[in-house]
């Protein structure tokens, strides 16, 4: 038997995505959102509340990096999505990440993930969406098979809505077809 269970934020699996930026300073900073995804073939989106000094450095920078969030990576993801920029400063040190400045924007590209999505700004609305335009994708070798990112190497992890919690990504369910094979 169904049951109703009235309207909640229940879509998942949700990316969990750690939001890279500088500071006015230019000291990195780093967050965690799991509300965000794919707009479009180059195009990502997430939520933020204006008060998160992320929102505010990607305002002034007009540019921001996305990593992937990973298994072996869950303590530091967690430690930046629970502390806020506000309030500590050295929150991104803290959690033990590194940075190398992109090559192409104004943002940090956090040393320790192994995926990253370097981003322009391309607009924000009043109620806290962000949509950016992906300008390159950097991968580390070692998540490659046949050059291809291949998921199992990646071991990204989804953020649960309903139980407040982290979980891995599985085998793969089957091969979807393609326009050509229809």
């Amino acid at each position: 038997m169904k049951k109703d269970i009235g309207a909640h934020t229940y879509l998942f699996p949700m990316p969990v995505l750690v939001i890279g930026t500088y500071n006015d300073d230019n000291t990195p900073n780093a967050m965690t959102a799991a509300w965000g995804g794919i707009l479009d073939d180059n195009k990502v989106f997430f939520t933020l509340s204006e008060d998160h000094l992320t929102a505010k450095n990607i305002k002034n920078k007009k540019c921001f990096t996305i990593s992937i969030g990973t298994e072996d990576l869950l303590d530091k993801i967690d430690y930046i999505g629970i502390v806020s920029g506000n309030d500590d400063k050295q929150k991104f040190n803290k959690a033990g990440f590194t940075e190398t400045k992109s090559k192409i924007i104004n943002a940090p590209v956090i040393n320790e993930f192994t995926m990253i999505l370097e981003c322009k700004l391309i607009k924000n609305t009043e109620d806290g969406y962000y949509h950016g335009e992906i300008l390159n994708i950097i991968v580390d070798d070692s998540v490659l098979s046949n050059n291809k990112i291949d998921y199992k190497k990646l071991k990204p992890i989804t953020y649960d809505p309903i139980n407040h919690t982290y979980i891995k990504l599985g085998e793969i369910a089957g091969k979807a077809f393609t326009h050509k094979e229809i």
